[in-house]
């Protein structure tokens, strides 16, 4: 089961002293940051964390699976995820 917005906003209402708009509020607003700084381009790092990474891939050829036409993909831009040591120690205990 994933952990969805609203599990989180309620997540940081029961461990801190915020009211569940500023829970919210503040989620949406580093949201918010995420999304920029990789929509720029930029790499963002969160120590402890790890690292959201932005690579392009270059155009590609490809096929249609349901008609099995070539097709050549467009270039485009992927965001990566490199876990951070300390999370990944944790993770594995």
């Amino acid at each position: 089961m994933a952990l969805t917005k609203t599990d989180i906003v309620e997540l940081i209402v029961e461990k801190d002293d915020f009211s569940p708009t500023e829970a919210k509020d503040g989620l949406e607003e580093l949201i918010e940051i995420i999304k920029y700084t990789l929509e720029s381009g930029e790499d963002l790092m969160i120590s402890g964390f790890g690292k959201f990474q932005v690579n392009e891939k270059k155009p590609r050829k490809g096929r249609n699976p349901a008609t099995g036409n070539s097709m050549v993909l467009a270039k485009r831009r992927v965001v990566t995820f490199k876990c951070a040591g300390k999370l990944r120690d944790r993770i594995n205990g």
